[in-house]
């Protein structure tokens, strides 16, 4: 059997949080909206409608070329992408061809611990289509379908790799940091979930050692992280096997059934000659001035590869760590504020960074998925985790104790302190109250008695268990191994 590598580029397009849209004053926030509400002439395609090109889109189509260290383009213009389907409701849609803003940038992803540095060809900006809903009516049977012009007109920016992933996990691992990068600087939600990110793969393989490209096929409908690694998966191991019976591939576009996990035949795939594309005659070609693109570039906050790197130098957290904390703004945001609230209690920075992280990565992490929210909608704030880890660190409460208060402070909003108090977690230090326990395990426990008299250390700790069960995790472990071995040893 021939071992074949495979080629993967991706195309994503993302729209931009604008409060306009593309080419008209149309709100573009159109997630909540009644269908149809936010249209005008412009967006509805009316004759003798003139489009104005957004500035704010703009500027963030430059600021996200910079963050990909792009060459931004000094001029640059706009084209009309012809294609007949019910969505457009221009019968073309607005696009950029040959000239886009941005141009020859890269991204590194981490697969492995081994960084791979994958080319972008381009990033252009273009609107969105609207929206089509396919329903059937209920009396008759028949299938009919509903448009909603609301996303019709949505800033929408188009980023294309070079054919540069050889894996699923390298393409699952771009997308997720170009994501990140989106959201660092504030241009776009980044939910695949409600189709602001979306993605198409362009999946080929060839011998192992070959430098040629093999035919590519296009996959689509793919609305999540999960299913673009299953679906190139699926692809990769699906072409391999034409190849190996001695087919050929065929150049088309195919479509990701989730439920089923394959990818099916849906049309051939269009060439740029097939959309005809030509200039926008109604939008004047675009001068990019290098005194405006400096000025932005002044406006590019903290990236995620400074953030990771500054986590791991300055919190001494693990690189593992500090890239799941980076992830998101939102997320690296709550754990430094966590940090900051420890070190106003007097905490030392490192022990409270790894004490914040292993708390936000484990439990709270736990939480959030099962409520299906993320670390923006959490109950618990970094306030209240802080003050959670301070009782830890005090002794008033133990590890179980503090993973029993975290479910309650989740579920009722309340401060580690007012759960504490409300359940009884505070933990046992009385020494007196704690001796009794301890000589009541040994009493119960005669043959651990004996194996550590016989220098069985590890029959200590089996005492400890003990107690810690009489007290019902209650009791301070230190306190409990201290006493048992006194007890134990003063019996010798």
């Amino acid at each position: 059997m021939t071992e074949y590598e495979p080629v993967i580029g991706l195309e994503v397009h993302a729209q931009l949080q604008t409060r306009s849209k593309m080419y008209c004053t149309c709100p573009a926030d159109y997630q909540d909206a009644p269908p149809n509400s936010h249209v005008c002439p412009v967006c509805l395609g009316l004759p003798g409608t003139l489009p104005v090109i957004n500035r704010e889109a703009i500027q963030s189509i430059i600021m996200t070329g910079l963050a990909l260290h792009c060459d931004i383009a000094e001029h640059t213009k706009f084209d009309r992408k012809n294609y007949p389907y019910p969505d457009l409701m221009k019968g073309y849609q607005i696009s950029q061809y040959d000239l886009p803003i941005c141009l020859d940038g890269y991204l590194d992803v981490q697969v492995d611990g081994t960084s791979r540095r994958v080319g972008i060809e381009r990033v252009h900006m273009e609107e969105d289509v609207a929206k089509l809903f396919h329903r059937t009516d209920a009396a008759t049977g028949e299938a009919y379908s509903l448009v909603d012009v609301n996303r019709s007109g949505v800033p929408l920016m188009e980023m294309v790799s070079r054919p540069d992933m050889r894996s699923a996990e390298e393409a699952r691992q771009y997308l997720m940091s170009y994501r990140s990068i989106l959201q660092y600087l504030g241009v776009s939600t980044g939910s695949m979930e409600e189709g602001s990110f979306r993605c198409d793969a362009n999946v080929s393989v060839r011998p192992k050692g070959a430098s040629a490209f093999g035919t590519k096929v296009e996959v689509k409908n793919m609305n999540s992280f999960r299913a673009v690694f299953r679906a190139i998966e699926f692809e990769i191991e699906r072409q391999s096997k034409v190849l190996d019976a001695g087919d050929r591939i065929v150049m088309e576009t195919r479509g990701w059934v989730e439920e089923r996990g394959v990818t099916t035949s849906l049309r051939s795939k269009e060439e740029a000659n097939d959309y005809r594309y030509f200039p926008e005659p109604d939008l004047p070609p675009l001068n990019v001035k290098r005194s405006w693109v400096a000025q932005i570039a002044e406006l590019l906050p903290e990236m995620p590869e400074e953030r990771r790197a500054r986590f791991a130098n300055d919190y001494a957290l693990s690189v593992y760590n500090a890239a799941q904390l980076t992830a998101s703004p939102r997320l690296a945001d709550y754990f430094e504020s966590v940090v900051s609230a420890l070190g106003k209690r007097g905490a030392d920075t490192h022990a409270s960074a790894k004490s914040a992280a292993n708390w936000m990565l484990t439990d709270l992490t736990s939480l959030l998925n099962a409520a299906g929210s993320g670390i923006e909608d959490s109950p618990v704030s970094a306030s209240a985790l802080a003050g959670l880890i301070a009782l830890i660190d005090k002794g008033t409460i133990g590890t179980p104790q503090g993973k029993q208060a975290i479910q309650a402070m989740f579920t009722t909003g309340k401060s580690a302190e007012a759960v504490v108090e409300e359940l009884g977690l505070v933990q046992i230090t009385d020494s007196g109250e704690i001796g009794a326990a301890v000589a009541q395990a040994i009493a119960d426990n005669p043959q651990a008695v004996d194996d550590y008299m016989k220098g069985k250390e590890s029959a200590a700790k089996f005492l400890v268990g003990q107690v810690m069960k009489v007290t019902r995790g209650k009791a301070n472990p230190g306190v409990v191994g201290g006493l048992i071995v006194e007890q134990l040893e003063a019996m010798k």
